[in-house]
């Protein structure tokens, strides 16, 4: 694999990561909301990920011994294509139940639906994209200066 293939990978990453924290933010904005257009309360939604195609490549292996400098060999290996959000599902949990007899959204009982959303759960997830997104951009980064560092070889060359 070549450093823009790194960068694909990662590039990949990062759209995913930016969509599951969209998700992850409409859901805490919707944390009280009741009656959504399709009735009922707002129901959490979850990011499913999915590996892109993988494609076969040749690479070196080498392996060293005291009795000899170096002897390579070929083997076959997988090369990811990088990550995608392959859909976008809703929750099935029941709603959260509370006693709110005033409420205009309460059942006869006196009862409203609230969304299944758990703050800590959905801020968990979120500094887990938002880390993650942090380390593709690292990756990034750093297959950026390799490339400027080879062609800056290549120059004194």
């Amino acid at each position: 694999m070549n450093l823009f293939g790194v960068m694909e990978i990662a590039g990949s990453a990062l759209g995913a990561e930016r969509l599951r924290a969209e998700v992850v933010a409409s859901n805490m904005a919707n944390l009280e909301t009741t009656h959504t257009p399709g009735g009922g309360p707002y129901r959490r939604r979850l990011t499913v990920f999915r590996a892109e195609n993988a494609s076969p490549f040749l690479f070196q292996l080498a392996s060293f011994s005291p009795s000899s400098a170096a002897s390579t060999g070929t083997a076959l290996g997988r090369v990811p294509g990088g990550v995608r959000i392959a859909k976008v599902v809703t929750d099935t949990s029941a709603p959260l139940r509370r006693y709110q007899p005033g409420h205009p959204d309460a059942d006869a009982a006196g009862y409203v639906a609230y969304p299944a959303v758990n703050p800590a759960e959905e801020m968990t997830d979120l500094l887990g994209a938002v880390r993650a997104y942090e380390l593709n951009a690292s990756s990034v980064q750093a297959a950026k200066q390799m490339i400027q560092q080879s062609i800056a070889i290549l120059d004194k060359a």
